[in-house]
């Protein structure tokens, strides 16, 4: 038998994998074998001219049967691709909250579903939540009540479970954890764990915060399926962000700590990489010969107010002097957010929150769209503390300039670029800043 050249080989491990935009577009990729979901992201915000903030994914779409998951950054794209199913397709998509567990430990695990496999006298402290979790030799534990779908019916059953590194069990007496009354559900090395997307309505869930354990090797088996339900949107995360750290463990503490290692032979390029991070935007004095960091909240307000009047005093003076540009500033402000993107145009209420849930529904994550009462004002759709907020914000006129507000006026700005640059230096009357815009990328 004639022996295979490196060439030769080479060529048989390239795989043909298609990606989906949010908007509808699609792009073929070739791929070796070995690259990861990773790989494949750098690649397309490299051929999309897009940033790399490190917040892409690629998306196991399912749209049968109503399920996706965000992929892990080491997992094989190809491997993943060889178990999904004719209808299923990958997704090029944000996600802000892949490792915001490791950043903020505490907002993603409730005391109260918390547990551990040995019993003793005291309690382990939060802070070394995340430690025992990626600690092989300890054994973290999530409890709490899920709602299991029952097989072949419409109904589900309340039930006490238990998230092991074992695997998910559920009691047959209570809440007792008693070896005898635990039941197992399924493990978690030969699972993925999945979102449901199709809404409480088609399965005749108890809430809206559904999500599903499906086997990996499965194409679409629906009888091998746990379909289970929470009762929060925290109780959800909770259950999913413990199943991935368990399954994967320090392979996900890794991803999240190098996010600029890549495979020197899959991909032989540089990606242009920029974040911003809320500990870089701070309040800043310039009166002086030298910038000054504003520590005094009180004096930081006082600065963030001024600074919107001198961007308003200016835009004035740009109208007083004229512009050689054919369109008028005052006329430029109206449209000119529309380059941005984090402005979504006339999309719905239920749009803006679908696109925050899948982006990742961490503090900050916002988008601008137009208002649907209001033809000449705009929404700002913003996450905080996994609720969806909406503020309006309202034009207003003076000396014959249009100026906008989300707080009635107390502070004006000449377009929304200025009004989103201002929140996100400052808090203002908003719960939070303005951190990561929620946006797609056409490929």
């Amino acid at each position: 038998m004639p022996s295979c050249s490196p060439d030769c080989c080479l060529f048989q491990a390239v795989e043909i994998v298609k990606v989906w935009s949010e908007d509808g577009a699609a792009k073929v990729v070739e791929i070796p074998a070995d690259m990861t979901a990773r790989d494949v992201c750098q690649l397309l915000v490299y051929k999309s001219h897009c940033l790399d903030d490190n917040a892409w994914t690629l998306v196991e779409h399912h749209p049968i049967l109503g399920l996706e998951r965000c992929l892990e950054d080491h997992e094989l794209v190809v491997q993943v691709q060889a178990s999904m199913s004719s209808d299923s397709k990958f997704l090029f998509r944000k996600n802000y909250a892949k490792y915001e567990f490791f950043r903020n430990p505490l907002n993603f695990f409730p005391e109260q579903m918390v547990a551990w496999c040995q019993e003793s006298d005291g309690t382990i402290p939060q802070s070394q939540l995340l430690q025992n979790f990626l600690n092989s030799s300890s054994c973290p534990e999530i409890q709490g009540y899920l709602h299991l779908k029952e097989p072949g019916r419409k109904s589900w059953k309340k039930l006490y479970m238990f998230l092991r590194r074992s695997g998910l069990y559920y009691s047959t007496k209570g809440t007792s954890k008693e070896p005898r009354h635990l039941q197992l559900l399924s493990d978690l090395e030969d699972s993925n764990i999945f979102t449901i997307i199709t809404g409480r309505k088609l399965h005749n869930a108890p809430t809206d915060f559904q999500f599903c354990i499906k086997p990996s090797k499965g194409r679409s088996d629906c009888k091998e399926m746990k379909m289970l339900c929470s009762e929060e949107e925290q109780s959800r995360t909770c259950w999913m962000t413990a199943f991935r750290l368990l399954k994967y463990g320090l392979v996900l503490y890794q991803s999240y700590n190098i996010p600029q290692q890549r495979k020197s032979n899959a991909l032989p390029f540089s990606a242009p990489v920029r974040s911003v991070s809320e500990n870089s935007l701070v309040a800043m004095d310039f009166s002086g010969r030298t910038g000054r960091v504003i520590d005094n909240p009180v004096e930081a307000q006082s600065a963030a107010l001024e600074e919107g009047q001198t961007w308003r005093k200016r835009s004035q003076r740009m109208n007083v002097l004229g512009s050689p540009s054919p369109l008028h500033p005052s006329s430029l402000s109206t449209v000119i957010h529309r380059t941005q993107v984090w402005f979504h145009g006339r999309i719905m209420r239920e749009e803006a929150h679908r696109m925050i849930i899948h982006q990742g529904q961490v503090d900050g994550l916002f988008l601008l769209r137009d208002s649907q009462s209001n033809p000449k004002a705009f929404v700002l759709t913003l996450c905080h503390h996994q609720k969806i907020k909406h503020f309006q914000i309202l034009p207003c006129e003076e000396d014959g300039q249009v100026f906008f507000s989300l707080d009635d006026s107390a502070t004006k700005f000449t377009d929304l670029i200025h009004l989103v640059e201002f929140y996100q230096l400052n808090r203002g009357v908003l719960p939070c800043k303005l951190k990561h815009p929620c946006t797609t990328v056409a490929l």
